[in-house]
């Protein structure tokens, strides 16, 4: 579905993405994972074509950047780690600009459209937000919205940058539950950054490990994200300090 090949991206000198390779098949839950600066949130930027770079990105075997906005939309979509509102629109307006790379700027919303915003209300939990002005949302809510926003817009390529950063514990657990029942429906695959490596673990089935804008490792979330993988980006015994962290909760 996405084949991602010597992805760089260059700030002046400085490359915070620096030859970067990976795929994701059908069905696949890649979690991109490292410490602050390892240039995670620049490869899923660079893949939905938000900052420029060198290499090559394939959707279903196509350059993205050949790609019109619209059709790109249909295949993949963005959830960015926030959000700044500076307009009063309804959690109903901006879930339903997930359904512009169907229906256009000035069509009027079909049945389809309209059935696509209500699921994707429904199933983040936002339908009792329906009417609310997005600058009334707490943090987490507000990320919901634009969950839902994703779902209406429905691609089958999920590009998720901290989905649940701003979201207590009940709604991560939610959250990446949905998104795990979503990718149970064929042709469907997911790419997340994380910096929670208990999520990491418990949902991907697969994993790219970066430091310094490099790759450490890529493959199988286990294999790539190993105790001597992890203990060699963060500078630390990754594994013995989350053991010796949830040892407290056996008290």
């Amino acid at each position: 579905m996405l084949d991602v090949r010597g992805l760089t991206v260059r700030y002046g000198a400085l490359r915070v993405a620096d030859g970067v390779t990976f795929t994701v098949n059908a069905g696949d839950w890649l979690m991109i994972a490292g410490p602050n600066g390892a240039g995670k949130t620049t490869v899923l930027n660079a893949v939905s074509q938000g900052v420029p770079y060198t290499g090559d990105v394939l959707l279903g075997g196509r350059d993205v950047r050949r790609m019109p906005s619209r059709a790109r939309a249909r295949r993949m979509g963005l959830l960015s780690q926030s959000h700044a509102m500076g307009y009063a629109f309804t959690v109903e307006e901006i879930v339903r600009l997930g359904r512009y790379a169907y229906s256009g700027a000035f069509a009027g919303p079909d049945e389809a459209d309209e059935r696509a915003v209500t699921e994707a209300l429904a199933f983040t939990g936002m339908e009792p937000y329906r009417t609310h002005s997005v600058l009334t949302l707490s943090g987490g809510e507000l990320q919901r919205a634009f969950l839902a926003q994703l779902f209406a817009q429905n691609p089958p390529l999920l590009l998720l940058d901290e989905p649940t950063s701003h979201l207590d514990l009940a709604y991560q657990r939610q959250t990446f539950q949905l998104i795990r029942d979503w990718l149970t429906q064929p042709g469907r695959a997911a790419v997340s950054v994380v910096h929670d490596l208990s999520l990491a673990l418990r949902y991907g089935t697969r994993a790219l490990l970066m430091s310094g804008g490099r790759t450490v490792a890529c493959g199988g979330v286990r294999e790539a994200l190993s105790r001597e993988n992890l203990a060699r980006v963060y500078g630390m015994d990754v594994h013995g300090w989350m053991t010796e962290m949830l040892e407290q909760w056996k008290a």
